[in-house]
């Protein structure tokens, strides 16, 4: 039995053994990123036998790539012992530093993340899985998350004070110390207690203990899947890594469920906490790739079905329909198809755009738009024509778009998005800005069409996206100010992460 003396020894032979590792880790701190963007994408599998464990997860993390290209981290777990790889820049290049011991990961489980910044900062110590250490200098277990959580400095506060060490900045942490409080219990006692004050959206992964764990936030407002891959479990963020390694999808993991696989297979637990379904719509708009299923929707179709529903709203006549690649495409499509006005893909993407080009002037700064994306000039002058992007977000690229596609001669311009207006951010896992940089934080419908200089504009309304959603158990913050967490005015007004 662990008595409070002997679990305050364990904890600071843990902050000892972890002390040099924060050390080492705060001389590699990265930029953050201040931008609209990606989220995060967790993957995991777990089998009873050792397996391909590295190629495994190496694909599956390479296809929620999209999901973030900050950083990449995978913990393989081999023989009881948890090895953990971690750096800056893409999937592959995480892999990379691996392949020359590729026999060290092939252990029979292992969690992935890919990453991009929405809590902390952007610094390596960030990167995840994080981990913790046991009373034997040897990682404990290992967290993996997608999301955001909120409020959550009073109970770092109180962590520290209880012994629990802090490496890094971010949320995450807080999670995994939190839940290491109670790691002398059974893995799903430790999520239940362990979660008993977090805040916000979380979808995660755990390795420890030769078991696996997976664990939604009650409200399941970020998206995670289970499939088999033989007598193996693997879960992931979307059906489209499941698809990439060949599994077999099995079900959504539900909002407030805790999941735990190891020798003796699979068991289902709950966070005892109230439950129900609100998933990021959002998800579905844009973040998700168009291949995958949540929730029972096909990404694609929900898309296509986007363009028809704002045909039906605001029909328009024009001679051309372009969508802005790569989301803005399926809705572009589903226009076409309700209009009868002809679909032509006539904007070109530069596939490999930097994200951080360094340039003196506005003017300057203006020709970046063109190199991410460039018009087929004589397809459009002349032209009538309705574009499609799946969201306005500050305005800025829309309007240089806008520019760029008159300067090739288009006669008449009516924009359409496939999302409702986003008037305030999100705080609970994508990177958004503040209200005051949204567009439609600030603007009505009209003045955001005489901003961006077009003959007509119009955004899928709430009612309708709920329509093709099937409910309206979704989060819909960003369109709507309401959220299914409460948050303080504090939070509110201060934070910069989103749903």
């Amino acid at each position: 039995m662990i008595t409070k003396k002997s679990y305050k020894s364990q904890l600071k032979a843990q902050y000892l053994t972890e002390f040099y590792e924060r050390n080492i880790l705060k001389k590699y701190a990265a930029d953050s990123v201040d931008s609209v963007n990606e989220e995060c994408g967790v993957f995991g599998i777990y089998s009873p036998t050792n397996i391909n464990t590295y190629s495994i997860t190496q694909f599956g993390l390479f296809a929620l790539q999209h999901r973030g290209q900050e950083a990449c981290g995978v913990s393989f777990l081999k023989d009881g012992n948890i090895k953990t790889v971690k750096k800056a820049g893409l999937v592959l290049d995480v892999f990379k530093t691996m392949e020359d011991q590729i026999e060290d990961y092939q252990g029979n489980a292992a969690i992935g993340h890919t990453r991009y910044t929405t809590a902390g900062d952007g610094s390596r110590r960030n990167i995840q899985p994080l981990y913790t250490y046991n009373i034997y200098g040897k990682p404990h277990f290992s967290i993996a998350h997608n999301g955001n959580l909120i409020e959550v400095d009073g109970l770092r506060k109180e962590l520290e004070a209880e012994g629990l060490p802090f490496l890094a900045t971010s949320d995450t942490e807080v999670l995994l110390r939190s839940i290491q409080k109670f790691s002398h219990l059974d893995i799903q006692e430790a999520i239940q207690k362990g979660t008993e004050k977090i805040k916000g959206a979380y979808s995660v992964l755990i390795l420890a203990n030769n078991q696996m764990a997976a664990f939604r936030d009650p409200n399941g407002i970020r998206p995670l899947c289970l499939g088999k891959l033989g007598d193996a479990y693997v879960f992931s963020s979307e059906t489209c890594a499941l698809d990439a390694v060949g599994a077999e999808f099995i079900r959504d993991v539900e909002p407030g469920e805790i999941v735990v696989v190891n020798q003796d297979g699979l068991k289902s637990y709950s966070l005892n906490q109230p439950s129900q379904k609100n998933i990021c719509a959002f998800e579905y708009i844009y973040f998700a790739r168009p291949d995958s299923n949540i929730e029972g929707n096909e990404i694609y179709d929900l898309r296509v079905e986007s363009g028809r529903k704002l045909y039906e709203q605001s029909p328009v006549e024009a001679d051309l329909v372009i969508g802005v690649p790569d989301s803005g495409i399926p809705s572009a499509i589903g226009y076409a198809e309700a209009s009868g006005i002809p679909y032509e893909p006539i904007l070109v993407k530069n596939r490999y755009m930097s994200r951080s080009f360094i340039v003196p002037s506005q003017e300057m700064r203006e020709r970046i738009v063109n190199l991410k994306l460039n018009p087929i000039a004589n397809r459009i002058k002349g032209k009538r024509l309705v574009v499609l992007d799946d969201s306005i977000v500050r305005g800025t690229t829309s309007k240089l778009l806008i520019k760029i596609l008159k300067e090739a001669g288009a006669k008449e311009i009516h924009f359409r998005s496939a999302s409702p207006p986003i008037i305030a951010p999100c705080y609970l896992g994508i990177d958004m800005p503040t209200k005051a940089d949204l567009i439609s934080g600030n603007k009505t419908i009209k003045e955001v069409e005489e901003y961006l200089d077009v003959d007509s504009l119009d955004f899928l309304s709430v009612d309708n996206l709920a329509d093709l959603l099937g409910s309206r158990n979704h989060c819909f913050g960003c369109f709507t100010e309401k959220y299914p967490v409460n948050f303080s005015n504090q939070t509110q007004e201060e934070s910069t992460s989103c749903c």
